[in-house]
């Protein structure tokens, strides 16, 4: 077999590896180490940054990394909220395709971007590979795959496999934000019972100055797998540079990040800019997630689609079969069918199992 036929076996091999990760159960740090196993010698890259996101925003929440070094990853926290880039994870998700290339992106010219100028090639790389990790309307994580200058940029096959690798990707990640059946739901996490919600302050490098309430094992029960100079995990550096973009009247996707911790309760993080104090300092206060704000996400981590979500909402709302027939403009035997589909995904086997499932996010009827 020529090398050409070796290389498509070999990316074969591993985009069959990446289908099997579905249904293993994994967390998401060693899904992604897995996928890491599989991956790197098909793409040749020679680091990568792994990231998990809020599903319904997009915005990252940590960040993985066993090749970069992160003492400086409050600049690259910086350029991906405040900077308009090439080959951006939003821009990315937008464009249609689950993966890009810089090289592809800025049409060979990298010094066009802001990115590759002050964080890629002062640490020795050239190309970058970017993949977004999109299922059933969410995007559950991202990856950035660098290779060394010397090397050239990606070619063609490797974005187009990256492409593919990043659905099979978003199905697993996905699945590993599946609540477990007897898992609490939402506001019955670990922290119930404790003073109030956790808030914590920042100064304009996103160092914590000051926390309240139960802030201290919440930053322990989000914190990164890699350690990284912010201080604090990624999701509330993210949602301070938010604010501070939303205090300047800029855009952004939304004011609130969900999270989830390792035990799998979700959180609800949302920043303020500081009035009348140092400029850059933000509070940023974490709550459990409240069923309106978790539902949407474990509709997802199900697998429904669009419309199976719609159905299921209503029905949460206490809707019956004709209401719903109503509303969404469909059949009642339509209505029957993704009923059907809906308790499927979800593992029920009725309505009212449906309903408690949703509302306790795992939890039993």
């Amino acid at each position: 077999m020529g090398s050409r036929g070796a290389r498509g076996a070999a990316a074969q091999q591993a985009i069959e590896g990446l289908k099997e990760l579905v249904g293993e159960g994994l967390a998401v740090e060693e899904l992604f180490r897995r996928a890491d196993e599989l991956l790197r010698g098909v793409l040749e890259y020679d680091a990568v940054c792994w990231h998990s996101a809020d599903p319904a925003t997009g915005l990252v929440t940590s960040v993985l990394s066993d090749d970069l070094s992160l003492a400086t990853f409050e600049d690259a926290v910086r350029l991906e909220v405040w900077e308009d880039d090439y080959a951006t994870f939003p821009k990315i998700r937008l464009s249609g395709v689950r993966a890009e290339t810089l090289s592809r992106a800025t049409r060979g010219e990298l010094s066009e971007s802001i990115r590759f100028r002050e964080l890629i090639s002062p640490a020795g790389f050239g190309d970058e590979l970017r993949a977004v990790f999109d299922a059933h309307g969410g995007m559950w994580g991202c990856a950035a795959f660098m290779r060394g200058a010397d090397r050239g940029p990606y070619l063609g096959q490797q974005r187009e496999l990256a492409d593919l690798a990043a659905r099979h990707l978003g199905n697993a990640l996905r699945a590993c934000h599946l609540p477990a059946v007897g898992e609490a739901g939402p506001g019955a996490g670990p922290g119930e019972g404790e003073p109030g919600p956790a808030v914590v302050v920042l100064g304009p490098s996103n160092r914590l100055l000051a926390m309240a309430g139960p802030a201290e094992d919440l930053l322990l029960r989000l914190a990164d797998p890699s350690r990284t100079s912010l201080g604090v995990p990624t999701a509330f550096a993210i949602a301070a540079e938010q604010a501070r973009r939303t205090a300047c009247g800029l855009p952004v996707p939304q004011t609130k990040i969900r999270v989830q911790d390792r035990d799998g309760q979700w959180y609800v993080l949302h920043g303020s800019a500081l009035k009348g104090g140092v400029a850059g300092e933000v509070t940023v206060v974490a709550a459990p997630a409240t069923p309106a704000d978790a539902m949407p996400l474990y509709l997802s981590a199900y697998g429904l689609t669009v419309r199976e979500q719609e159905v299921a909402l209503l029905l949460v709302r206490g809707c019956d079969t004709r209401d719903v027939s109503r509303l969404l403009a469909m059949t009642p035997y339509t209505v029957q069918d993704h009923l059907k589909s809906v308790f499927a995904k979800a593992g029920v086997a009725s309505r009212r199992e449906l309903v408690a499932r949703i509302m306790l996010g795992g939890g039993a009827p």
